[in-house]
């Protein structure tokens, strides 16, 4: 397939020509044009929901185009698989690995590569020496840190050789001298002509290894070319700029909420991704927790629940001091904690949609569940969040994800909580959908309950949110409260920008 392709420095390796890209009559993308040239890296930037990956995926054959043409190397290529892709030298590297845990490194890496077991064995050495990773080719890919379980996805794509790279957040669990020796791999590969795109929201890192960067914002390059060519806050105005009012967007200051008493206090919380975080919430308060990819906020959000492990500080739930040493533990105290994935961490997707709703407090229930009362209890919540569904026992994966959404939140409001932390609780669901969780959120904290939000939304946090703790490379950025919380603000507070720095360029 390859062979009959034009090849040449002048081709590009990948050019796409007025992509656009609808899901449900919704368009996604909306005519985009860029180019990668061969020994180029290539970085785009963009918030949640810019489109970025949607592209990606269309170059790795996971989506097919819509309407405007995709060529590959000077063939059009419009009706791309994964298979064709793999073949033309495409290979994606996800921002969360998707590794066989059960399977060994080498396992994982040479899975599907053909060649001789022994020379592709003694290659997979030879790139982990070059990378300078610490990796045993025996160890099981379960047992590794998320940072070697990344490197193990970026080994999978160098092993094949592949000469189109799509680096999805790379470095968002990299430590910064693997970072260093990732880009210096990166460079290695540039000057033998593979071309990287490399998705990214750390500015400097950008300013490092690209060549050239795409700033996408509401599926559209909205600013393009090198990244010396503009400032971290020509760059930060790009992404986050609103074109036009929000429907979502507060007329004027949020007014404060009618504050009751502390209900959660941590001081000095250290743990995984993260060190010396201190702050209160009090009834009736959403506070927001914003920050880039990386920056730590979910693994804060998971410490406080118990699912990972507190390394130092305190915290205390009602003047309480508390050890939240399991989710149980937590829910205990109040603390409940809607995920960020609902699929993977937050529902049963082929039970039914009562036992999903009451699935978190099942613990509390004798040993036979009274069927009667937990359907009653659901019924008022379809009523509360307006869950669109045909029978408390219909199963989950027929619902929407947008309703499958809703009985997440019915699920956490079943445990009756004093903290809700809610971890990106409008990702991937639609519009109509989306306001009534914002109405909800508004309900909830009216009603005096404690609110901790994290979203990658900028504009979702200033709609929402009374304070922002905003979060830079797992320490403190900075606290925005009233007028001050907007935006720019967030954004310029999440890429560490300083007065003198967002003059530089």
């Amino acid at each position: 397939m390859t062979e009959s392709m034009p090849a040449g420095p002048s081709v590009p390796l990948i050019e796409a020509k007025a992509i656009w890209k609808f899901f449900g009559g919704i368009p996604v993308l909306k005519g985009i044009d860029l180019t990668l040239q061969p020994g180029q890296v290539h970085a785009l930037l963009g918030g949640n929901g810019a489109g970025k990956s949607t592209l990606m995926k269309i170059i790795a054959g996971l989506y097919r185009v819509d309407r405007g043409e995709l060529f590959v190397r000077g063939a059009a290529m419009n009706h791309l698989s994964p298979v064709t892709s793999s073949e033309l030298g495409i290979y994606l590297v996800p921002q969360e690995p998707l590794l066989f845990p059960s399977l060994s490194v080498e396992e994982n890496v040479l899975m599907h590569v053909p060649g001789n077991r022994k020379e592709l064995r003694t290659r997979l050495l030879r790139l982990i020496q070059e990378v300078g990773a610490s990796l045993q080719l025996s160890t099981l890919a379960g047992q590794l840190e998320v940072a070697d379980q990344q490197m193990v996805e970026i080994l999978r794509g160098l092993i094949r050789q592949a000469r189109i790279l799509i680096l999805d957040e790379p470095t968002s669990a990299l430590t910064p001298r693997e970072v260093g020796k990732l880009f210096e791999r990166i460079r290695a590969l540039t000057a033998q002509g593979v071309g990287i795109f490399f998705i990214s929201h750390k500015l400097g890192e950008i300013r490092t290894i690209a060549d050239t960067v795409s700033i996408l914002r509401d599926g559209k390059i909205v600013l393009a070319g090198p990244p010396r060519s503009y400032s971290d806050a020509e760059i930060v105005h790009a992404m986050t700029q609103v074109e036009g009012k929000s429907a979502f967007e507060v007329d004027g200051v949020r007014p404060p909420p009618n504050l009751g008493r502390e209900v959660l206090r941590v001081e000095r919380l250290c743990g995984e991704g993260f060190a010396d975080i201190s702050f209160s919430l009090r009834a009736g308060e959403v506070l927001g927790l914003a920050g880039v990819v990386g920056s730590g906020r979910t693994e804060l959000a998971e410490t406080v629940y118990g699912i990972r492990p507190l390394a130092r500080g305190h915290i205390f739930v009602d003047g309480e001091a508390v050890a939240t040493s399991s989710p149980r533990h937590s829910l205990d105290h109040g603390i409940v904690y809607l995920p960020e994935n609902r699929q993977l961490s937050g529902l049963f997707i082929d039970a039914p949609l009562v036992w999903n709703a009451s699935s978190l407090v099942l613990y509390r229930e004798p040993a036979w569940l009274d069927l009667a009362a937990e359907t009653e209890r659901f019924r008022r919540q379809i009523d509360l969040l307006g869950i669109v569904c045909s029978s408390p026992s219909q199963s989950l994966h027929t619902l929407s994800g947008g309703n499958q959404q809703k009985i997440l939140l019915a699920k956490c409001l079943a445990a009756e909580p004093k903290v809700l932390i809610l971890d990106e609780p409008t990702r991937g669901v639609d519009v109509a959908v989306r306001a009534d969780i914002y109405r909800l959120i508004d309900t909830l904290a009216a009603d005096g309950l404690a609110i901790l939000l994290i979203s990658s939304d900028h504009e979702e946090v200033q709609r929402l949110c009374h304070r922002v703790l905003v979060m830079d490379h797992g320490t403190t950025g900075g606290m925005l409260e009233g007028a001050a919380i907007t935006v720019g603000s967030i954004a310029r507070l999440a890429f560490g920008l300083t007065a003198a720095r967002e003059t530089a360029r």
